[in-house]
Order: structure tokens, then C-alpha cells, then sequence
């Protein structure tokens, strides 16, 4: 990974893809956006070191919280908030 603590792993027009750069840019949270649209070995590589075949896939430093649907579970928690605060130099802006 880079210095961005977040990272997506999306296609273009993916729905699920759509909202999770929606609601990242709507927190104030900086992150990578990695496009798999048509790299078959990427999306390969993304689906051995997530277990998931599916976009997006969203990393938090070295920790993968799944897709859309397991960001918004760890919103409702709060423990989103936290784990973008543990990341050095926070991401989130809020």
C-alpha cells in the first residue's frame, strides 16, 4: 500500500462502486481509488487477497473491511471512525 491509508478497489459504474466513492468523499476521507475494469490479473490478485470476487473491496491501512455494504455496517457501529483515526496522519477530515 501507499501512503494513502485508504484503498478501493472498484469499476466504473459498479452501483456499489458508486456509492462507496460517494459516501468516502461525503466523510471527508482521502483514499486510493485502483480501477479492475478489464485487468483480469488485478482483479485476480484482489480476489486471492480478499476472498471476495466482488467490487469494491476497500482496505483501511492493512485491514480489509469487505465491500459497501461492510463499510456502512462499521459506519453504523462507529467503528469506522475509529479505524480511519488509528491510521497515521487520519483520514478523516471531520
Amino acid at each position: 500500500m501507499n501512503d494513502v491509508a485508504v484503498v478501493l478497489y472498484s469499476t466504473r459504474f459498479c452501483p456499489y462502486c458508486v456509492a462507496a466513492r460517494r459516501f468516502l468523499k461525503a466523510k471527508g476521507v482521502e483514499f486510493e481509488d485502483i480501477a479492475v475494469d478489464g485487468d483480469h490479473q488485478l482483479r485476480w490478485e484482489i480476489g486471492e487477497r480478499s476472498g471476495q470476487h466482488t467490487v469494491p473491496q476497500i482496505w483501511i491501512g492493512e485491514r480489509h473491511i469487505g465491500g459497501f455494504t461492510d463499510m456502512q455496517a462499521l459506519e453504523r457501529s462507529g467503528e469506522l471512525d475509529v479505524l480511519l483515526d488509528t491510521m497515521s496522519g487520519s483520514s478523516n477530515t471531520e
